[in-house]
């Protein structure tokens, strides 16, 4: 076992076959000289040159150096045959006990081990192969010759008389060797062709392995920016809590203070009058006339206007305009604090307010029907006499906006439930206004858009379709373009969102957005956003 592993290690990892003066790169890894200079000149091409075992890259050719070590040990190796036993053929003539065989002599049809190699005719009849027990299929099933050419028109290996005088006389024909060394370049070319492919693919897997790698990463950030957020978000609203909790108590104590001190003296006045009540009760029961007129201090009863008025006042006062909480004031508080706190997400997000986005009316062609608020666009059989400008459609239904986007990061969104047949998009103002089906949203090289036909949808640019599937979930599409970044992104809104595709090049003018209808009517929903960078 131990020795099969060293044979194995022995192999190069190109023609998978006993290294042939073994050479070794820079990193290391050793290979056919004849094998690794094929695979150099493939990536001559691209100026790229990387080990095809680990992938180190260089930007220039790569020195080979001889491995005179590995060169030695597989000459070694080589001279003492030791796959022999392996093979597990034996001398024909060596009766007494098995040697192994080197050779086999076709025309004998006998296997030699060294000793009776040596006694072997030397002659050209005789010829010699690595070991092997199926001579039969060496020769010709019909002459039994030795198989000595191949019949290049019918693809078969024949013998002297099959060539001269047999079904394939006249035909080209070439020596095995020539044979087989025509299909062994054939073979060759194709394992070039197929170590580039799969150098491409290992490339390919190494490129998405590092993106999935800085995705996995820019994940990570996020989660933890996201998480450190709601942490700063719950400690903001428990702050507004309190904040808001604290003015309710406020307010309720003053009025209550105010409240209780009326309370209390109204209750004062209240005790005074009763004791009047009482006191001119005792008088009006009295039966003498002289005492109740000699009473001193009646006119004091009598005084219940005192004060009454100022209380009265007071009271009213305090009913209808300072008895109850100032519950505007309580929802300023909080209205203001949690504006405070959604401009902390806005600025964590990079997100900033919204602004309006319109459609230009001097772009519409003349079948479609512009909103007062130039939000919506719809499809019309009579013609609207729109006065005819350089920059209105001819023949296609579609308008512009009038805001155009060179720079930085921003979305809009269309409404398009009242429509079976339309297009949304963006395109460079430079797209051609006099032309047929070419000057559509996506059918140019100007413009990218979402075509939207009878349930079915698809993505175009250039004139090239990307099928969705599924269709929408819903009638409503976001629209996101990165300006610097060369990203067009179309987003289907339902819930959760869902990502329909991402154009990437680069803008070589400004943007805008443009729709295009042909039934019913679409409409912008709401406002644009813009991103910070």
């Amino acid at each position: 076992m131990a020795s099969a592993d060293l044979r194995q290690e022995l192999d190069c990892s190109i023609c998978l076959e006993m290294y042939t003066d073994p050479v070794m790169l820079s990193c290391g890894h050793n290979f056919c000289q004849v094998c690794i200079d094929r695979v150099l000149d493939t990536q001559e091409g691209s100026g790229d040159f990387s080990c095809p075992r680990c992938r180190k890259r260089s930007r220039s050719r790569p020195t080979l150096q001889r491995n005179i070590t590995l060169c030695n040990i597989v000459e070694t190796l080589r001279s003492t045959h030791p796959d022999q036993k392996e093979t597990g053929i034996f001398c024909t003539y060596c009766i007494h006990s098995p040697v192994p065989a080197v050779k086999s002599c076709l025309m004998c049809e006998a296997s030699l081990c060294n000793d009776h190699l040596r006694v072997h005719s030397k002659a050209p009849e005789h010829v010699l192969t690595d070991p092997t027990t199926s001579m039969e299929n060496r020769k010709c099933s019909i002459h039994r010759e030795l198989l000595k050419y191949y019949c290049t028109e019918d693809s078969a290996c024949i013998c002297v008389t099959c060539s001269l005088a047999g079904e394939h006389r006249g035909h080209k024909v070439e020596t095995l060797d020539e044979a087989s060394e025509n299909k062994k370049q054939k073979l060759r070319n194709v394992l070039q062709k197929l170590i580039a492919n799969r150098m491409e693919i290992e490339q390919r897997v190494q490129s998405l392995q590092e993106l999935k790698g800085k995705v996995q990463e820019k994940s990570a950030g996020l989660t933890e920016g996201v998480t450190a957020l709601f942490i700063e978000l719950r400690r903001h609203l428990e702050d507004l809590e309190k904040r808001v909790r604290r003015n309710i108590s406020s307010q309720e104590e003053r009025i209550f203070l105010s409240l209780s001190d009326l309370i209390v003296q109204l209750e004062i006045k209240k005790e005074d009058l009763s004791r009047k009540m009482e006191d001119i009760e005792e008088l009006c029961n009295m039966t003498d006339p002289l005492t109740v007129l000699q009473e001193s201090d009646t006119g004091d009863l009598c005084d219940i206007e005192e004060g009454d008025n100022e209380d009265r006042e007071r009271h009213d006062r305090l009913l209808h305009d300072g008895g109850d909480l100032d519950v505007s004031g309580i929802s300023h508080t909080l209205h203001t604090g949690l504006s405070d706190i959604i401009k902390g997400v806005n600025v964590f997000f990079n997100i900033q307010e919204a602004s309006d986005i319109l459609l230009d009316v001097n772009t519409a062609q003349n079948n479609l029907q512009i909103s007062d608020d130039m939000k919506t666009v719809s499809w019309s059989d009579i013609k609207q006499n729109h006065l005819e400008t350089p920059e209105r459609f001819q023949r296609c239904s579609q308008v512009l906006s009038s805001q155009r986007f060179s720079s930085g990061r921003h979305y809009w969104e269309v409404d398009v439930s009242e429509s079976e047949h339309c297009r949304v998009g963006m395109c460079y103002p430079s797209i051609e206004r006099r032309g047929g089906v070419q000057s559509l949203i996506g059918n140019n090289d100007k413009s990218w858009g979402l075509f939207r036909y009878i349930g079915e949808c698809s993505l175009r640019h250039d004139n090239e379709e990307i099928q969705l599937s599924p269709n929408l979930s819903s009638n409503r599409v976001r629209i996101y373009v990165d300006y610097e970044a060369g990203q067009l992104s179309f987003y289907d809104l339902c819930d959760p969102i869902r990502h329909l595709h991402t154009f990437t090049t680069t803008f070589t003018e400004p943007l805008h957005a443009v729709l295009a209808v042909r039934k019913g009517c679409i409409k912008i929903s709401g406002r644009v956003g813009r991103f910070l960078l």
